[in-house]
């Protein structure tokens, strides 16, 4: 079975965006009294109440005097918010994410319909109260609906998240393509290598070209009393700016991680500690404006459409300090240095062409190591006199030299 998602945008009624609100503020309501009581339960007893538990307080709650109006929502919106409350739990316990947070009126707003969602006459059927709502549906939705996500933005525009399941092979893989090797950085955003020649994309700066537009408006909304209808409608202009900002950087890491795929079979890039870069209060604005876990993302989702693969070397592999030449390793490389020469075999390096071509190298090699054979452009991949390996594997000379590596499953 292959999943794809699909977003569109919603048009609903003034009688319908009443209804939503109702239910966006029924399923708020209960995440926040749900987290509060499991926190509560699991300071008193150690343990944290499971979707089963939590669900079984709606009846009760529902039939109570002070949240009566609690019954008027949709069940199944109440009981896929217990659902993702739980997994946000396991989430956090797991340490794949931060701890469950309240949730505010103020901000994003959405529900979901786990079934019973439909597409009529190029509209959207939605269970409950709410009927037919208007959609703008610029693609197909061939497929089984499996589950739909309805938001409001601050800026106040619907959308509705549409999770399709169809009938599919999985995508064979991709046996001739380019392997690139991506170098992230801030002037230029992406240093991309293919063993023959070195791209350099550089960085819109999304935030930057905004900035004093987003400066000017956000002084005036300061200046709005709070709680007055003028405050409230200035919050959505403020909105539009940064809904603007997040659609440029949105579609230019679409079609840059797009190109990069197309025509590729192996992307090799860096496991990067962005949290930790970001402590920089210096360099923290510009690196949040990048978007670089984002466009590994979608790197990672694209590769994996189309049969080919993504390679993250180690954070910790000194891909700017290492020779691609000699492979003798600088001591020392501050920031500010953007060209430097090896004190060995005396070659001149651009610093993010350098790391390019050395993260290309050492993905090559992790390749060879799983047990994959790789033929590629770039002699060999790493002396046995040089850096040892963060895996601790030996050094393996590539094959023949070509245009395009060759990937094998052992054992096939």
């Amino acid at each position: 079975m292959l999943h794809k998602a699909v977003q569109v945008r919603l048009y609903p009624s003034k009688d319908q965006e009443i209804l939503l609100a109702q239910t966006f503020g029924c399923a708020r309501w209960w995440w926040n009294y749900a987290l509060n009581k499991s926190i509560e339960v699991y300071k008193e007893t150690g343990k944290g109440l499971g979707q089963v538990a939590l669900n079984a307080l709606l009846p009760k709650l529902k039939k109570a005097e002070d949240t009566l109006w609690l019954a008027n929502c949709y069940s199944q919106v109440l009981q896929a918010t217990t659902l993702n409350l739980t997994t946000a739990y396991k989430n956090f316990f797991e340490k794949r994410a931060g701890f469950p947070k309240f949730k505010s009126k103020h901000g994003k707003q959405s529900i979901q319909y786990p079934q019973n969602v439909k597409i009529v006459d190029g509209n959207i059927k939605m269970p409950g109260n709410i009927g037919i709502v208007k959609a703008k549906i610029h693609r197909a939705v061939e497929g089984k609906i499996k589950t739909v996500t309805v938001s409001k933005t601050p800026s106040g525009k619907y959308l509705a998240s549409i999770l399709i399941e169809r009938e599919g092979e999985n995508p064979t893989t991709v046996s001739e393509g380019n392997i690139y090797g991506i170098d992230l950085g801030i002037k230029h955003f992406a240093v991309v290598a293919d063993g023959k020649k070195v791209s350099k994309y550089d960085n819109p700066r999304h935030l930057a070209k905004h900035e004093k537009n987003l400066k000017r408006k956000q002084k005036k909304l300061a200046h709005k009393q709070k709680g007055s209808k003028s405050r409230q409608k200035y919050r959505k202009v403020v909105a539009k700016v940064y809904e603007r900002i997040s659609n440029s950087r949105q579609d230019f890491l679409h079609k840059l991680s797009h190109k990069l795929v197309s025509d590729s079979q192996v992307v090799i890039i860096e496991n990067l500690h962005v949290k930790g870069m970001v402590r920089n209060h210096k360099l923290a604005k510009a690196i949040s404006d990048c978007g670089w876990g984002t466009f590994t993302n979608f790197l990672a989702y694209k590769l994996e459409r189309k049969g080919a693969k993504l390679v993250e070397i180690d954070r910790w592999f000194p891909s700017s300090k290492l020779c691609s030449n000699c492979f003798c390793q600088a001591s020392e490389m501050p920031l500010d240095v953007r060209e430097w020469t090896c004190h060995h075999c005396g070659t001149r390096h651009d610093r993010d062409g350098n790391a390019a071509t050395n993260i290309r190298a050492e993905g090559l090699r992790m390749l060879k190591t799983d047990g994959s054979a790789v033929s590629a452009v770039g002699g060999e991949v790493r002396p046995s006199w040089g850096r040892k390996s963060v895996l601790r594997h030996s050094p393996v000379i590539t094959e023949a030299p070509a245009l395009c590596v060759v990937l094998q499953v052992s054992g096939e």
